[in-house]
């Protein structure tokens, strides 16, 4: 029996009636943020005004933290927070804030590209493969054999001493591991093309298990970019349907006639993001980020003046 696809002006009703909900609950929960973080933060800034800015940063993330740790539905909090950053600002005016987060698992696993013998781990080592091989074509890098045997060799520790001395185990944790990676790859190849490609809208880099369960894409949340590379699909097509929800992937590929891969992309809420803060500290802004993994608020990290 034949499915007839959803015409324009269903989607577009769908969409409509979407972006109600959204609206609502991006409404509730930035009131309820706004109440709470104003008085909280607001007063952190009155008894931090002779401290540094780090020091400043330090009670400002001690206050977030016990706020997001209260707060019971977090699918709600961050599904609002992942589209809406949210601004605030004392009634003063001296105090502003600008709480940003995002999924950490909004892309593709740079480590996966060392999982290729792994064998439960196929789907994410060919989707790891596939963006790889397509930005290497892109950009026209010159010598992609030999980027990829940097990132293979970081990923399953065959360094040199000195280089594993510098960095953790478990793989590529982070994107300042990766780009020191990349000025390596550069000096060695004298490539320029390297340094053009957006590696923050394909990938993303932090310990990545070896369980497929625990491997998988928030996928409502990706790039277009991304997007029109894992499905091959125009990016100019998709710029217009594409808009971050819950269950915008699925809707996405519903329209466009192509399966959702349980294997690769998560159908549930992953409890799994990173924050950044700005603040304002006398004439300056300041940044410090955090991560909430399964309940826990940690990794506090101050990146100091922007």
């Amino acid at each position: 029996m034949n499915i007839p696809s959803p015409t324009s002006m269903q989607i577009s009703s769908q969409r409509r009636g979407f972006a109600l909900i959204l609206t609502l609950s991006v409404l509730t929960v930035i009131i309820a943020l706004t109440g709470v973080l104003v008085g909280y933060l607001d007063s952190a800034r009155r008894d931090a005004s002779s401290t540094k800015a780090l020091i400043q940063a330090n009670l400002y993330f001690t206050d977030v933290k016990k706020i997001i740790s209260r707060f019971k539905d977090k699918k709600a909090l961050y599904s609002t927070l992942y589209i809406t950053p949210i601004p605030l600002q004392s009634d003063d005016g001296r105090f502003s804030l600008l709480l940003t987060c995002r999924p950490m698992d909004n892309g593709v696993n740079i480590n996966w590209l060392g999982m290729g013998n792994i064998s439960v781990m196929q789907a994410q080592y060919n989707a790891a493969r596939k963006v790889f091989e397509t930005l290497m074509q892109e950009y026209e890098v010159e010598d992609p054999n030999r980027l990829e045997e940097m990132i293979t060799n970081a990923i399953n520790g065959s360094e040199t001493e000195d280089q594993r001395r510098l960095r953790q185990k478990n793989g590529m944790i982070s994107y300042q591991q990766f780009e020191q990676l990349l000025s390596r790859y550069q000096f060695e190849s004298d490539d320029k093309n390297i340094g053009r490609i957006p590696w923050k809208k394909y990938f993303t880099f932090y310990p990545a298990s070896k369980l497929p369960e625990e491997n998988l894409i928030a996928g409502d949340y990706l790039s277009v970019e991304l997007l029109s590379v894992l499905f091959n699909l125009d990016k100019e097509m998709i710029q217009g349907e594409w808009a971050e929800a819950d269950g915008a992937l699925k809707t996405l590929l519903s329209a466009h006639g192509i399966p959702y891969d349980k294997a690769l992309f998560s159908e549930k809420f992953v409890d799994h993001s990173r924050c950044d803060v700005t603040y304002s500290y006398g004439e300056d802004r300041f940044r410090f980020a955090f991560i909430d993994r399964e309940g826990e608020v940690k990794d506090f990290e101050f990146y100091g003046k922007q």
